[in-house]
């Protein structure tokens, strides 16, 4: 890698170590379309940019949310026994959703899959909007279907899954400063689990360039996870006292830009 290249990994890592700290999400999201262009400068195969991008974007979600979780854990703001119960099926459906789904995705559906969730996640950072908490946690079973079906999705975005875990868990009487907080402890089982998905799906892909395990980057890695694991506790104290609403605000502004790159991905992708 030039540089360039070098030093725009570890730009993108220090601000998405910042936002997995201070809004609980893994950060892999706001990655993905930068990683996008450094493969195309790198002159990587077009079959599997956006599938690397993604699978070294929640690659980076393990070291990341470690750091975040232990500047949680340190407050006291994390549920550990919910964390225990949801891990399970998160875990289960991060090794399926990343090793089957996500390798049978052509680059094409993958890319507007991708931007699609960037849009719905835009429009839950602009509204702000926290479901009414309306039951309880569910037993055994529920929380292994839920945590199965957030795993796989997250998988297949390459996002720690607080986009779906925190709803779920305002609905069921979680306080929100410990939902924040018990999703970056469900993000390192199913960012682990999704890139051992990754890396066992895409086992031998004679499109892959040398430095790569499976679809994961190894040289991006290193350079996001060199700075994000010193931003994330960073962000984590910040949550504390800056106006997290506004911010969520203007991140979700950001998002619609990301998520215009990405559907251009998916058009060109298309063939249109």
């Amino acid at each position: 890698m030039l540089l360039s290249d070098i030093l725009m990994l570890m730009l993108c890592g220090s601000i998405s170590g910042f936002l997995a700290g201070l809004l609980g999400i893994g950060g892999g999201m706001i990655l993905v379309p930068f990683m996008i262009l450094v493969f195309n400068h790198l002159g990587f195969n077009q079959e599997v940019i956006v599938h690397m991008a993604i699978a070294t974007g929640m690659a980076t979600i393990l070291f990341t949310t470690s750091s975040a979780i232990w500047a949680h854990h340190k407050h006291g703001s994390i549920d550990w026994k919910l964390v225990a119960s949801l891990s399970p099926g998160m875990i289960f459906g991060g090794l399926v959703g990343g090793s089957e789904l996500f390798e049978a995705l052509k680059t094409s559906w993958l890319s507007l899959f991708f931007a699609i969730f960037i849009v719905y996640t835009s429009i839950q950072m602009l509204l702000n909007k926290k479901p009414t908490a309306g039951r309880d946690l569910p037993g055994v079973i529920g929380l292994f279907s839920f945590g199965t079906f957030a795993g796989a999705l997250a998988s297949l975005v390459g996002a720690g899954g607080a986009f779906i875990t925190v709803p779920f868990m305002l609905w069921c009487n979680v306080k929100p400063h410990t939902a924040m907080a018990t999703s970056s402890g469900l993000g390192l089982p199913v960012s682990l689990a999704a890139t051992i998905g990754y890396m066992y799906g895409s086992w031998g892909n004679p499109n892959l360039p040398s430095g790569s395990l499976g679809f994961v980057y190894l040289p991006a890695v290193a350079c996001i996870v060199i700075v994000s694991i010193f931003t994330a506790p960073f962000g984590a104290k910040m949550a504390r006292k800056l106006n997290v609403a506004q911010l969520k605000r203007v991140f979700g502004i950001m998002l619609f830009f990301l998520a215009a790159f990405m559907f251009n991905e998916s058009r060109k992708a298309f063939g249109f």
